[in-house]
């Protein structure tokens, strides 16, 4: 994926709170919750990439058919976590910068992307940490190569936390305040979630 923006839409988890179906391809407002997050990525982003396990590639490129500028990237080996699939999924990656997003956020607000790109510029990415001091590390922009480089060095060691990766990082931290709206941080975790 080139362009100076990428997306990347994490799909890979195998969502064990969700049931026995696959919470990428499950609907949300009539529409496949894997495609509307890609939708909003794509809104500024020059092509989105989907990171997902081998065995969902015929669902996700059934719900994604007909959607421009989308490709998949499959994990090496599945279940080694969001980091993996980041790791995985910036690997296809030539943007200099990429926006990487949950599946299982499908109010991700493209504006607030928009916002992420312009706070990463010159840094390593740009994320935000919430006033309970969580990262949003899974809605978050960063330096492709940076971060791709950060994964591969923690992957396989004793701490493979997204966290760990960012310790190796320069990273802008948003406040809650600069969110236009909290509920693009909204996820999907359970079948009851969905609307």
């Amino acid at each position: 994926m080139t362009g100076r923006r990428a997306g990347l839409v994490l799909a890979g988890g195998f969502s064990t709170r969700f049931g026995d179906r696959d919470k990428a391809v499950a609907a949300y407002d009539g529409e496949p919750m894997v495609r509307r997050v890609v939708r909003r990525v794509g809104e500024v982003t020059d092509g989105v990439v989907v990171n997902c396990r081998a065995e969902q590639v015929p669902a996700l490129r059934t719900e994604l058919s007909g959607y421009p500028r989308v490709a998949l990237a499959v994990d090496p080996v599945p279940d080694r976590g969001p980091m993996a699939g980041i790791w995985a999924g910036l690997r296809a990656i030539r943007a200099p910068y990429t926006a990487v997003v949950a599946c299982d956020m499908p109010q991700v607000d493209p504006e607030f992307l928009e916002l992420l790109f312009e706070r990463a510029a010159g840094a390593d990415g740009a994320l935000v940490r919430t006033d309970d001091g969580w990262f949003q590390t899974t809605q978050a922009v960063y330096r492709t190569d940076a971060m791709r480089a950060a994964c591969e060095q923690v992957l396989g060691g004793e701490d493979a936390r997204i966290l760990a990766a960012l310790d190796r990082l320069t990273i802008r931290e948003l406040s809650e305040n600069a969110v236009p709206d909290m509920t693009t941080f909204t996820d999907v975790n359970e079948v009851g979630d969905l609307p």
